[in-house]
């Protein structure tokens, strides 16, 4: 407060607000157009999935031999009908919903299981993070898909053993990460104080470990996502995932690529919203990366 020429007080400029970490974060995300138009595609794609039953404009399971293999912009089939004349767009939007949960789910079981293991090896270190790690190199030198396969085909085909299959293909490189960024944290000063004082490891590490370690395996755990849409189609249209008549894009992919030669725009669909989901998901990781390296 401070006082005017003819003696009136005048009121001093409010403090601009503290911006936190994560309004940081959020601010610069908003501002990165690329992750920003890949969020709102992602979103619509969700809604859409959520609100199928009242968008789609047919029954995604009603058949009709006498107008199979419709072309696009076809009366009552917008994006024409597939092999055994079912409407595609309506098996498209109901495709969703199996297609992202058994895209997702695996990564978030994983992150949760992953990041637990990662934790606990770097934070004790010594031999139990050896005997940890090595145990997890070992499903960590397969290839991914080659690791997706061998499980799903051990574990017998199904939506169930689908997700248990991705679930542990993606365990290793979660709790790699966690256990890479939780050793470089348990070495900090707070870490050092907070076990002098006498605090127990679950309580240091709820407290202060927790904080700092979850931020990178979560950026790096939705990278994973696009990689899980990609073999989770791959798996169904190998026969290992969704069965039929379920709409699951990879198995619509598989359904119709006889009809490739016949009606290819029809029949390249499912691998397009694949292909789009994809890119999207990739693309708000890399923002998300991008936005959680704030200076504070």
């Amino acid at each position: 407060m401070s006082l005017t020429l003819d003696g009136a007080q005048a009121d001093a400029p409010a403090p601009a607000p503290v911006q936190g970490y994560w309004g940081a974060v959020f601010g610069r995300l908003r501002r990165d157009p690329v992750a920003l138009v890949s969020g709102i595609v992602l979103l619509l794609i969700v809604l859409a999935a959520l609100f199928a039953p009242w968008l789609a404009p047919a029954n995604p399971f009603q058949t009709s031999m006498i107008h199979r293999l419709q072309p696009i912009g076809s009366p009552g089939y917008p994006l024409g009908s597939d092999e055994l004349g079912r409407d595609v767009l309506s098996r498209l939007i109901h495709g969703a919903r199996l297609s992202l949960l058994i895209g997702v789910m695996p990564v978030i079981n994983a992150f949760v299981i992953g990041s637990a293991i990662g934790i606990v090896a770097g934070f004790v270190g010594g031999k139990t993070n050896s005997v940890i790690m090595r145990v997890i190199d070992v499903f960590y030198a397969f290839p991914a898909v080659l690791l997706a396969v061998a499980l799903a085909g051990a574990l017998g085909a199904g939506l169930v053993n689908s997700l248990l299959s991705l679930t542990i293909v993606f365990i290793p490189p979660i709790a790699r990460v966690a256990e890479s960024v939780t050793t470089q944290v348990r070495s900090v000063d707070y870490i050092e104080a907070a076990r002098a004082s006498g605090a127990r490891s679950l309580t240091i590490i709820r407290r202060h470990v927790l904080g700092n370690v979850l931020g990178p395996i979560f950026v790096y755990a939705t990278s994973l996502i696009s990689v899980s849409m990609i073999l989770a189609s791959g798996l169904s249209f190998l026969g290992l995932g969704a069965r039929p008549p379920m709409p699951e894009w990879g198995l619509m992919l598989n359904t119709m690529r006889d009809a490739i030669y016949v009606n290819p725009w029809v029949a390249v669909l499912p691998g397009m919203m694949i292909f789009t989901v994809s890119i999207c998901f990739n693309m708000l990781s890399d923002g998300l990366r991008s936005a959680m390296d704030v200076k504070l």
